[in-house]
């Protein structure tokens, strides 16, 4: 047998054992925490829940939503960035995930401290107003703030719809009074009450209380028209250089051997496929994406440079 034939045999005999080994391990062997950053009944909150029972009954353990908001979603992030890599403990993530390195001092690296898990879902935004708010259109709610500088609000939330906030501020060269908000409830309220003037919210949550009529919906933040309401502008067209994308995943910390993120990565990609799941989520707004793990690892490296990059060029600053 010569040098490589042998390398090969031993490579396949060492695979073979370690498959072996996480097959008698037992893994799952108790309960895995899904760590939420954003509180009960968002957007987040919600495909979770859907997700989490069914992911139970395919691992046959208890799936556990943690809700851990604050702090722009660092808190729950931190939380699970610091957690046993031992494949019990996943994170629920946004672009708040690359977002906040550049606009807040952070005890992880987004890059390093986790491995992704899978992509979940894409989505998008619409900037809406109350009933009641006088502005229709973007180039009108630009040339208002311009008129009486600081008269127009924006509920600022962690993730893109804070980054919008920030950004239609930039380039529409206005200056914007920012309300924070921790999650999109509350801010929803106060838009519909007229307390603040205007939100960006994600499309699958937006659209209900549009159709209802207690919000009005200006624009979108995707570079072009479509979507579920094509008839709305984007933003873009008024304030070029305007675009942001939203997307949902599930990472785990970096360390958690690779088997269990790719016994993770199935058993998510098996519940995605259920039409159950899928119909739910897309009646949401928001198309199911599945996938590899390094399919989702790319999109989190792409706009955590994508993103720097818009967040350096338009000088925007935490809060």
């Amino acid at each position: 047998m010569n040098h490589k034939s042998a390398f090969c045999t031993l490579f396949l005999a060492l695979t073979f054992a370690c498959a072996a080994a996480f097959a008698q391990s037992g893994y799952p062997a108790k309960p895995l925490r899904w760590i939420v950053p954003f509180p009960p009944g968002g957007p987040t909150d919600v495909v979770a829940r859907v997700i989490a029972p069914k992911l139970a009954e395919r691992l046959s353990q208890p799936v556990l939503v943690d809700n851990r908001p604050g702090a722009a979603s660092n808190i729950g992030m931190e939380a699970a960035a610091r957690s046993a890599p031992d494949g019990y403990t996943i994170l629920f993530v946004v672009p708040s995930l690359v977002l906040n390195p550049h606009l807040y001092k952070i005890n992880f690296d987004p890059l390093a401290d986790f491995a992704a898990v899978i992509h979940l879902t894409s989505t998008y935004y619409l900037l809406l107003a109350g009933p009641a708010f006088e502005a229709r259109t973007v180039p009108d709610i630009v040339a208002a703030a311009k008129a009486k500088p600081g008269s127009i609000t924006c509920a600022l939330m962690p993730a893109l719809p804070g980054l919008a906030c920030e950004l239609f501020k930039s380039l529409g060269r206005i200056n914007l009074s920012m309300v924070p908000y921790k999650g999109s409830a509350q801010a929803i309220n106060d838009v519909m009450g007229g307390h603040v003037s205007l939100v960006f919210e994600v499309v699958n949550t937006a659209v209900p209380h549009v159709r209802s009529g207690k919000l009005r919906a200006i624009a979108t933040t995707t570079a072009k028209r479509g979507g579920a309401m094509p008839e709305l502008p984007a933003i873009a067209e008024s304030l070029p250089g305007f675009d942001l994308e939203g997307w949902q995943g599930v990472v785990m910390p970096a360390a958690t051997p690779r088997e269990i993120v790719q016994l993770l990565n199935r058993e998510f990609a098996a519940v995605l496929g259920l039409a159950e799941v899928r119909q739910r989520i897309n009646d949401a707004g928001l198309p199911v994406i599945s996938g590899p793990a390094d399919g989702f690892d790319r999109v989190v490296r792409r706009d955590y440079e994508r993103l720097g990059k818009l967040i350096r060029e338009a000088g925007i600053k935490a809060q």
